[in-house]
């Protein structure tokens, strides 16, 4: 291949929108590849960008990294999603984002007195957590009634 064919790690980072730790990471997870450079620097093809906007897609649905490497798994020799690909795949995301907006319009129903949490300090709730049955789930901890697909880890800060 063609070495104008390749692009360097901070092309790709800056085009793509990814920090450059994010592209290590997505390489070590086999979501796309690269080669060094005889200078040891990574290199990527350019179709690698197409890859990597398809991944910032899934990633916005909701899809977990063992999803998103399921779908491209899927393609023929690795290739990029095509047209005809990306409406196969997005019917399946279909059903998730239906999913997730009816989760969003009961959160927002509910807001003004419930927030999901299973809190037992608000008298009146859409969703009552009677003598603290929330506390003996495993399967639910913080906001133990907020569907899990509206849950989302934030980052710890220090």
């Amino acid at each position: 291949m063609d070495t104008h064919d390749r692009l360097p790690m901070g092309e790709v980072s800056r085009r793509s929108g990814f920090a450059a730790s994010a592209l290590r990471y997505y390489e070590s997870q086999g979501l796309i590849t690269a080669e060094r450079s005889p200078g040891g620097q990574r290199t990527f093809e350019r179709s690698t960008l197409r890859r990597l906007a398809f991944i910032r897609a899934a990633g916005n649905i909701g899809l977990s990294i063992e999803e998103i490497r399921g779908e491209l798994d899927r393609l023929p020799q690795g290739r990029t999603p095509t047209k005809a690909d990306w409406q196969r795949i997005s019917r399946h995301w279909r059903g998730r984002l239906d999913e997730q907006i009816a989760a969003l319009r009961r959160l927002r129903d509910g807001l003004d007195s419930c927030i999901g949490c299973g809190c037992l300090s608000m008298k009146r709730c859409a969703i009552s957590n009677p003598d603290d049955v929330a506390a003996g789930s495993e399967d639910a901890p913080g906001a133990a009634y907020l569907p899990r697909m509206l849950r989302r880890d934030l980052p710890h800060r220090r």
